[in-house]
């Protein structure tokens, strides 16, 4: 079992009633809550042909009762380094970022955006697939900057990504990451990019090319950590398909698990488990946040 830190319910969904003392129908006496999750099997497959019955799920040792189990479908950015300095690593980039969204497949929203000197989503989550495919490959990388020139910093480009994703009110949602190393940020301010991106709940995934060194992995890595997600570090531009194609599989395979909470109870010391004999489940984080 693996514990998790929930915050406050969302979405009250049952009105009890009472024939002696009725009860308000617009108080919920319960409410729902859900939890990311991912299960493996006893040889560390992904196991995403369950149900509830194969889940427990407990608050401060309470029993609550499962309801649904399903794939998660959250929507995700992908954001490419187009600085000068990744220039080289670009082609590679693309080519790994094409695949990731295709292996995610046409019903996933999935959309790309830029972390250049004009950081900026290219499609939005209603445009189809193939006008989401053709932005990707036509990124190109920025102009060489001009002498003395404020140097381009790749989190203001992740806060400006996680914007985009908090608009749409979605419970779950991600930025994959593609860069070559980051390099240093501005120390923390009122508008320090850290603390938006950990404010708006977004969970990072970073894939870094770290062979031409490692400035400023650092503040990434701790970025990464505070959100839940995963920082892949590679030596090879040739890498980052192979560290995509794996973050794939894992993202696929994600679940989903809503249960039901009695109304106004703590949602403090969760926990969630799995029956199947030798599998193991890993909480990844809850909603809302």
């Amino acid at each position: 079992m693996n514990r998790l830190g929930l915050s406050a319910a969302f979405a009250a969904l049952l009105v009890g009633q009472n024939p002696v003392h009725p009860v308000d129908p617009a108080q919920p006496t319960a409410i729902s809550r859900l939890v990311l999750a991912a299960a493996t099997d006893p040889r560390n497959r992904p196991l995403v042909d369950v149900g509830p019955d194969d889940f427990v799920v407990s608050e401060a040792g309470a029993a609550r009762e499962v309801l649904s189990v399903r794939i998660a479908d959250y929507p995700i950015i992908v954001a490419v380094d187009t600085r000068e300095a990744a220039r080289a690593d670009l082609p590679l980039m693309l080519k790994a970022a094409r695949r990731f969204v295709e292996r995610l497949g046409a019903d996933r929203p999935v959309i790309a955006a830029t972390l250049g000197r004009s950081a900026r989503a290219i499609a939005t989550f209603e445009d189809p697939r193939a006008t989401v495919l053709e932005r990707l490959a036509a990124i190109e990388a920025d102009a060489p900057a001009a002498t003395g020139a404020e140097p381009t910093r790749v989190l203001a480009g992740l806060a400006a990504a996680a914007a985009v994703l908090r608009d749409t009110e979605s419970l779950f949602s991600a930025v994959v990451m593609l860069s070559s190393a980051p390099g240093e940020d501005p120390a923390a301010g009122a508008d320090d990019p850290v603390a938006v991106i950990v404010r708006s709940g977004v969970t990072v995934h970073a894939i870094v090319n770290q062979s031409g060194g490692s400035a400023g992995v650092g503040d990434l890595r701790r970025l990464v950590q505070q959100s839940r997600g995963e920082l892949t570090p590679i030596y090879s531009a040739a890498s980052f398909q192979a560290a995509l194609d794996r973050l794939a599989d894992r993202l696929s395979s994600e679940l989903l698990i809503e249960y039901i909470s009695p109304a106004g109870a703590k949602a403090t010391d969760v926990k969630v488990g799995i029956r199947i004999p030798g599998a193991r489940v890993r909480g990844l984080g809850v909603a809302p946040r």
